[in-house]
């Protein structure tokens, strides 16, 4: 019975060393000359002055997973309270996806042939400029968004303190696609001329994804 005990102790330890070291490490920073209140799911959430750091571990095989700012909030003691851009149902510590617009970094770990999969998504918007790149295992492939965007949105996309995606304001399949049958559009050019290697509508796959080693730490910078 004893050596039972040993060997389920055992079995544990090693499992729970390789879970993690094999964990990804991000470091989010926040070098905007304003406050952002990061959000991450899987993570939660932290306020970042300006020159903050959080450092996330995230397991390996975690997917759907994205990275991003709000700005403009103010939560109780208790974390509630209400952003402007990016708020995640009024909580600090999300457990949900935000609301658009938002600049997204998403990725998904240790997927097909061991490969992150990882990249900079404006399909839900822009609201603050972004870097996500890898910091680690000698990929270096990085992807930066940091256009004017919000300055320079369209009348159509606008929205407080930040650009809207079409299918947000439209709602409709040739935005949206949600039939899988879309491309570009006047509005998609618009994200895709000032950042090229992010995701400019839903089918944009081909020039927005990229993929490191698994076990390769990240960086998510905002206002790099």
């Amino acid at each position: 019975m004893k050596l039972k005990t040993i060997s389920i102790f055992s079995f544990s330890f090693i499992t729970l060393f390789f879970t993690v070291a094999n964990a990804a490490t991000f470091n989010i920073r926040n070098n905007c000359p304003f406050t952002v209140w990061a959000a991450a799911v899987p993570g939660g959430g932290r306020r970042l002055d300006r020159g903050g750091v959080w450092n996330l571990d995230v397991r390996p095989g975690t997917k759907g997973a994205r990275v991003w700012a709000r700005t403009n909030c103010q939560f109780d003691g208790a974390g509630r309270g209400r952003c402007q851009t990016g708020d995640c149902g009024g909580l600090l510590q999300c457990q949900a996806f935000g609301a658009p617009p938002n600049t997204l970094a998403e990725y998904a770990l240790n997927q097909f042939n061991n490969l992150d999969f990882f990249d900079i998504s404006l399909v839900d918007g822009f609201n603050v400029p972004m870097e996500f790149s890898p910091s680690s295992g000698g990929c270096t492939r990085g992807i930066r968004c940091t256009a004017d965007i919000v300055g320079q949105c369209p009348n159509q996309l606008k929205a407080p303190g930040g650009c809207n995606n079409p299918c947000t304001v439209f709602k409709t399949d040739q935005y949206c696609c949600n039939s899988g049958n879309c491309g570009p559009t006047d509005f998609s050019r618009f994200f895709k001329t000032r950042c090229p290697d992010a995701y400019s509508y839903p089918k944009d796959d081909q020039t927005s994804t990229f993929t490191c080693p698994g076990g390769t730490n990240y960086r998510v910078v905002f206002c790099p």
